[in-house]
């Protein structure tokens, strides 16, 4: 049972050996999981399809995080996977640095 301090309480549950709490669909959740440093891992899917308007899984304010690609593949339907584990704050480059020029 999770107590009120929700996150004392997913913290409880992430340090019970062998265990994995996974989050399907909800965004608004990841959001506030990764504000409270709770995510290990995220899987993100990209399908290839442009469906319009949709809810941000990031938000617009808030700090600046980075993301460590742990591995990727794509699924034969052309279905990208990104395995990410969040890596701190970012550092930034210049956009000469970053194309190696």
């Amino acid at each position: 049972m999770l107590s009120r301090d929700f996150a004392a309480s997913v913290g409880e549950l992430k340090a019970l050996l062998g265990r994995e709490l996974q989050v399907h669909g909800s965004g608004a959740l990841i959001r506030w999981l990764l504000a409270d440093d709770l995510v290990d891992e995220m899987n993100l899917l990209t399908f290839p399809v442009v469906v319009g308007d949709g809810t941000r899984l990031f938000p617009c304010t808030g700090p600046d995080m980075a993301l460590e690609l742990v591995e990727t593949r794509t699924t034969p339907s052309g279905v990208t996977i990104q395995v990410c584990r969040p890596a701190g704050r970012p550092q930034y480059g210049t956009a000469t640095a970053d194309m190696g020029t």
